[in-house]
């Protein structure tokens, strides 16, 4: 995570850095990558570091940090996790309120501290649902430019290619977006259409985290390098 962090060079002053993590694949370990990330980040950057997932049907970064206090912290009580009212997503149809208007977006998902005020983790309140609701990412600008005022760090999960459009919705807002790549897999084609993907949807492929290995990686890696 050291290496990772210096490779990715800090975030120009009073501007916050927004970080992608994808695979191609599931089963690649982005989430444990990104969530170590996040960890690291938060006890080197001067301001909070945000941990968001976009996984809104379990929210494993969730449930990995409360499995796990001894390591991440414990996690405080749920808060408003949008300075602005604005969001990353959309629930359809929207809910009707008692007095005829709907339910802001904003109300499915909560940030709980980790460990302290430094490291935040979003949580999708999926059991807020009613009937045939579901989330569906936005393309918009206006959550991550909101966010960026609040923190320093801001460490995106999104899941696999394979399993979602999330990645390639959102990545014209990251400023990097990380492969991640597992030792496991030796086919490199599907990485690199994420990254052809990626690139023509306006997003910035910084790099491949190798993952799961204890070796150098492959030099056949280098082939989807941007």
């Amino acid at each position: 995570m050291a290496e990772l962090w210096g490779s990715l060079g800090a975030p120009a002053a009073g501007r916050a850095h927004v970080v992608q993590f994808v695979s191609a694949r599931r089963g690649e370990g982005t989430s444990t990558v990104a969530r170590e990330f996040a960890r690291f980040a938060s006890k080197r950057a001067g301001r909070r570091t945000w941990l968001i997932d976009l996984d809104l049907t379990t929210s494993p970064q969730y449930q990995a940090i409360a499995a796990d206090p001894e390591r991440y912290g414990p996690l405080g009580s749920g808060a408003a996790a949008s300075p602005d009212g604005s969001m990353f997503f959309t629930v359809q149809p929207p809910a009707p309120r008692p007095d005829g208007g709907v339910w802001p977006d904003s109300k499915y998902v909560a940030a709980h501290s980790v460990g302290g005020p430094r490291f935040w983790v979003t949580r999708f309140k999926r059991e807020a649902l009613r009937g045939r609701q579901k989330a569906h990412i936005l393309p918009g600008v206006e959550y991550w430019a909101a966010l960026r005022r609040h923190a320093e760090i801001i460490v995106v999960d999104c899941p696999s290619a394979d399993t979602s459009q999330a990645a390639l919705t959102i990545a014209q807002h990251m400023d990097q977006t990380i492969l991640v790549v597992s030792a496991q897999e030796a086919d490199v084609r599907p990485p690199g259409l994420l990254r052809d993907a990626l690139a023509s949807a306006g997003g910035r492929c910084a790099g491949v985290f190798f993952n799961q290995a204890s070796v150098t990686p492959p030099s056949f890696l280098r082939a989807i390098l941007p």
